[in-house]
């Protein structure tokens, strides 16, 4: 490791927080970072910077939601000394934030904690605790609503790769939490070791762009179906007239009315929605076909390029040629 960075004495304290079912990467992906920063600083010849440690309510042997096992330590008292607590998560989440001991355990923990972290549905954990009341926050974007809904004293952010607020740090779906670990990393060792680790598990240091980019779903309706079948005429007539007053004449509406309620049921303005609905028949396009970006604009009724680049780049914050060169054919 290049200018390797001088490392405290004693080793920072890092536990993972495991469950029955729980996401394997969850814990692998963020392991495996602070595991290759010991390995690289050891080979230059100074201390391992991190003792890894994984946790469980159910120690033992843990079959994650993947069908591989983990072996985990039992909990540890909540007042021993800890730098950082990472929290997984998986389908198993569900059950373990119902949990009130291990809700309990986790915010006397986090009283002790320099840090604490959750990882996708990790912070379904984290917030049944309160630790991210008047916070922002992220999950895996499918989630998102339903952690809002269930915990609206949090800001829910839906794009972020990660999140840090305070020493509160959540992390998107799953890979997201290697990205926070790369922070993390930084933010301790400095940048030329994150870097180093970076380019040792071949990925980007600092990955571009939002978790929009992956997410399937527009969502518009959420869980009203009142304009599903709107949204579904929308999606093929993407080259046709989809002002508002085309769009309440298909809802049987009048425009006033039509505004209105779908502003109130969907969270979002008519234009917004077609913007939202063509960007996402653009998106699969690129990554699917070979069509040019050209093809793909008329198509998808944006008119022109530069129309298409600057809705992608409000929406999924990256131009279409970049969007397509991260997701190639």
């Amino acid at each position: 490791m290049p200018n390797a960075p001088q490392i405290e004495p004693t080793p920072r304290r890092m536990e993972f927080l495991a469950f029955p079912d729980v996401q394997l990467l969850d814990v692998a992906g963020p392991f495996q970072v602070l595991a290759s920063a010991n390995r690289l600083l050891e080979q230059a010849g100074q201390p391992a910077p991190y003792a890894l440690r994984v946790v469980s309510p159910v120690p033992g042997p843990i079959i994650s939601s993947a069908g591989l096992t983990l072996l985990a330590d039992p909990l540890p008292s909540p007042d021993q000394p800890l730098d950082t607590l990472i929290i997984a998560g998986g389908v198993g989440v569900d059950t373990a934030y119902r949990d009130r001991s291990i809700v309990d355990w986790v915010g006397q923990r986090a009283k002790v904690a320099r840090r604490v972290k959750s990882v996708c549905s990790g912070a379904f954990l984290l917030a049944a605790t309160g630790l991210l009341d008047g916070r922002r926050a992220t999950t895996h974007w499918s989630r998102c609503a339903d952690l809002a809904a269930e915990f609206p004293a949090i800001q829910v952010e839906r794009d972020p790769i990660y999140v840090k607020d305070g020493p509160i740090w959540t992390s998107a779906g799953i890979t997201a939490g290697i990205d926070m670990a790369l922070a993390l990393l930084e933010a301790d060792l400095g940048r030329a070791a994150a870097a180093a680790v970076a380019r040792h598990l071949v990925m980007f240091v600092k990955r571009p762009g939002g978790q929009a980019q992956f997410s399937a779903g527009l969502e518009l309706a959420g869980s009203d179906a009142t304009f599903d079948p709107l949204h579904d005429w929308m999606k093929r007539n993407l080259r046709g007239n989809l002002a508002v007053p085309a769009l309440a004449e298909q809802a049987a509406m009048s425009q006033r009315s039509f505004v209105r309620h779908y502003r109130q049921i969907t969270g979002t303005t008519p234009a917004r929605a077609v913007e939202r609905v063509r960007v996402e028949a653009a998106r699969q396009a690129l990554g699917e076909t070979g069509l040019t970006i050209k093809r793909i604009a008329r198509d998808c009724g944006f008119g022109s390029e530069e129309t298409m680049r600057r809705s992608f780049l409000r929406i999924l914050a990256v131009p279409p040629h970049a969007y397509r060169e991260r997701f190639p054919v």
